[in-house]
């Protein structure tokens, strides 16, 4: 079922031999997770099997030759230097790997929106427990406009220059979590750059879901999962620093023999086991992060050979995707007498999610979900959905209301919407009934 039938690639039900799903589960949650096609596991298997072969020789001398091409891959596809990407495992690594290098100081902020992935924003408590960093965060409600985004966090920051405070590091998304909507990263990149305060994107859904050219935008940080929207295996992200910035960056997470300290009177170096390399001291950092499956790394390749070949590239890909998870979503609040969350510019479904409001009040009334249940209501749903339905799209909780994130992909199709908006509805009606509480 290609948006263009005469043309474009057969996505749909059809996409699904590429992949290892079990025949009868409906898989509308890609944003979690991930997956990756067939010949993606056979080249992550290739490399498994090289590595055990000859582990030593794998690890301490063929590796960093390896990772070259792979860094060089991605590099290409952002539009950036192969010197300034190297892998991570996820995210949440290269989020940490900023905060945590950077060296804070009284007065310093890191600022961030209430949509903040919820790792990184423990990560900002436990800063504020150990260095003299505080923290603001900027409250969005949504469906709000692009403007509004923008100015809130430009606001936020002359404010603190207002207070005698700096704002060191701002967070924000490319797409967010929860809510799955498409965020305004570009222009907040630039409020940063204008306002003095570095720029740290959390791009988990942002390379393979949609387009992106760092080398224009040029944040000053900026990590993506590549297992989420790339068909790359678990785990690996992109961790992009220009080599302007890569100065800030004095370890890997955690530290391992790449690092080298400053040099101290007296104190002898400690021994590296890993050949010489020419290769910069940030490229170095990151090439050995102790021992780990770095087969996902080295599978880039592959799983971009995959997008071209299989699927006519990241335009078709990226259209179908963004064009069935809205008309998905539109179904389900259809079938379900609700609505999409979007805002009057149409800005939020401009990506890979669509966020779907559910039949449920929130109140004390009959019929009603106290707002102390409103999390265990979630989570039953969710459970529910796997163990009786085997099918996923998760729900949660915003503003006062509890919605559905739909993804969209190239293995999926309206009909998938259609089941899961009846499931739903179902488990709306049990919800009223207070079965999620019972026990």
């Amino acid at each position: 079922m290609a948006i263009n039938e005469e043309s474009g690639p057969p996505f749909g039900h059809s996409m699904r031999s590429h992949f290892q799903f079990d025949p009868s589960y409906i898989p509308l949650n890609h944003g979690s997770f991930g997956t990756y096609p067939k010949v993606v596991r056979d080249r992550l298997r290739y490399f498994q099997d090289l590595s055990e072969s000859r582990p030593d020789d794998f690890f301490r001398s063929e590796l960093a030759g390896l990772l070259d091409p792979a860094r060089g891959a991605i590099a290409e596809f952002l539009g950036v230097d192969a010197g300034e990407c190297v892998f991570l495992p996820n995210a949440t690594t290269g989020v940490n790997t900023v905060l945590r290098s950077l060296v804070f100081e009284k007065g310093d902020v890191i600022v961030y929106f209430s949509t903040i992935y919820g790792a990184c924003e423990k990560t900002v408590d436990y800063l504020k427990e150990t260095t003299p960093v505080k923290s603001v965060k900027i409250a969005l409600s949504y469906p709000l406009g692009d403007d509004e985004v923008v100015t809130k966090l430009q606001d936020k920051i002359k404010a603190l220059k207002a207070e005698g405070r700096r704002a060191r590091v701002a967070i924000f998304d490319t797409v967010s979590s929860l809510p799955g909507v498409r965020v305004p990263w570009e222009r907040l990149v630039k409020v940063c750059r204008e306002e003095g305060a570095l720029s740290l994107v959390d791009g988990a859904h942002g390379v393979g879901h949609i387009r992106l050219d760092l080398g224009q935008v040029q944040p000053d940080f900026f990590v993506s999962n590549c297992h989420k929207w790339l068909y790359v295996p678990r785990g690996c992200a992109v961790f992009y620093v220009p080599e302007k910035n890569q100065h800030l960056i004095r370890s890997s997470i955690p530290t391992s023999h790449g690092y080298e300290p400053y040099p101290v009177e007296g104190q002898e170096q400690v021994f590296n086991p890993f050949p010489v390399s020419e290769r910069s001291y940030f490229v170095n950092l990151f090439q050995f992060v102790g021992t780990m499956d770095i087969g996902p790394y080295l599978c880039m390749e592959e799983a971009l050979k995959f997008r071209r070949e299989s699927c006519g590239g990241e335009e078709e890909i990226m259209g179908y995707c963004e064009h069935i998870s809205n008309e998905g979503g539109k179904k389900v609040a259809e079938i379900l007498g609700t609505e999409i969350m979007e805002n009057e510019d149409k800005t939020l479904t401009k990506c890979c999610l669509t966020n779907v409001k559910l039949p449920l009040q929130i109140g004390e009334g009959a019929r009603q979900i106290k707002p102390a249940d409103a999390f265990a209501a979630c989570a039953w749903m969710a459970q529910t959905l796997m163990t009786e339905h085997n099918m996923f799209a998760p729900p949660f909780f915003h503003d006062g209301f509890l919605w559905i994130r739909f993804s969209g992909q190239i293995y999926v199709e309206i009909e998938d919407f259609v089941a899961a908006a009846g499931v739903y509805k179902e488990l709306c009606r049990r919800v009223e009934q207070g079965e999620h509480i019972k026990r």
